[in-house]
């Protein structure tokens, strides 16, 4: 599967789909950033070995909205998105085999533990 322009106007679609359930890796990019375009060819390739997964790619200087909503505050920055829950982000760009090990470790993951952590931290008292 090739990858899908994510914009503002389609995020929802994308990210969440009809039950709620999606995978979706997202590559943050711009035309003019060198490591970007680097990392491209690597996660186009990734996205062609993970038909099962949605591979997705937002231009930051088209979707600053996406990117302020996100913080992105370099790039490439990867975020992966599942089921409704941000679960990873990380500027920098991935060599093959760490980005294959990253899908591994994402696939790996308990959802009903990520949503218990993620709400027992929603629940804690600030630290001072």
């Amino acid at each position: 599967m090739s990858t899908v322009e994510l914009t503002t106007e389609n995020f929802d679609e994308v990210v969440q789909g009809p039950d709620g359930k999606n995978f979706v890796f997202i590559d943050f990019w711009a035309g003019w950033c060198g490591p970007c375009l680097r990392f491209a060819p690597v996660y186009e390739k990734a996205s062609e070995r993970h038909p099962d997964l949605i591979f997705a790619k937002v231009d930051t200087e088209a979707q600053q909205e996406l990117s302020e909503a996100f913080e992105i505050r370099s790039i490439p920055t990867l975020a992966i998105i599942r089921e409704g829950v941000l679960v990873f982000a990380q500027p920098g760009a991935l060599p093959e085999q760490v980005l294959e090990d990253l899908i591994a470790k994402a696939r790996a993951l308990d959802m009903d533990e990520v949503r218990a952590k993620a709400k027992a931290d929603a629940g804690a008292e600030p630290q001072a």
